[in-house]
């Protein structure tokens, strides 16, 4: 998908692209999992479904939850909703910062003639 390290480095239009096309990735993702957790609070937790938006998009964030869920399929998804989140951030970040880490490292390494 990138460049080798003999090649010669990406030119702008094309870095910015690679920017792009992982934004859209990032944003995917990030899309898919809101909809996971507004749907799995709405019926595990048995929120309404602006409550369970809110809380996913908290939990999705890192900010915690903001609703107090009293029955144990709630609670239960809650733990497994926040393990995933963690797992998406970390993910998200590595989609997002491909594309520039790439060129450091590909600046640093390349072959001098």
């Amino acid at each position: 998908m990138y460049e080798k390290r003999k090649e010669p480095i990406a030119t702008r239009s094309v870095f910015i692209k690679r920017l792009r096309t992982n934004l859209l990735y990032s944003l995917s993702i990030i899309s898919g999992s809101l909809l996971i957790g507004t749907i799995g609070y709405h019926f595990m937790a048995e929120c309404q479904w602006i409550d369970a938006f809110h809380n996913a998009s908290m939990i999705l964030s890192g900010m915690g939850p903001v609703i107090n869920i009293e029955n144990n399929s709630g609670k239960l998804f809650s733990a497994f909703y926040a393990l995933f989140s963690g797992l998406v951030f970390v993910t998200n970040l590595g989609v997002l910062l491909t594309p520039l880490i790439h060129r450091i490292m590909h600046h640093l390494h390349m072959e001098e003639e």
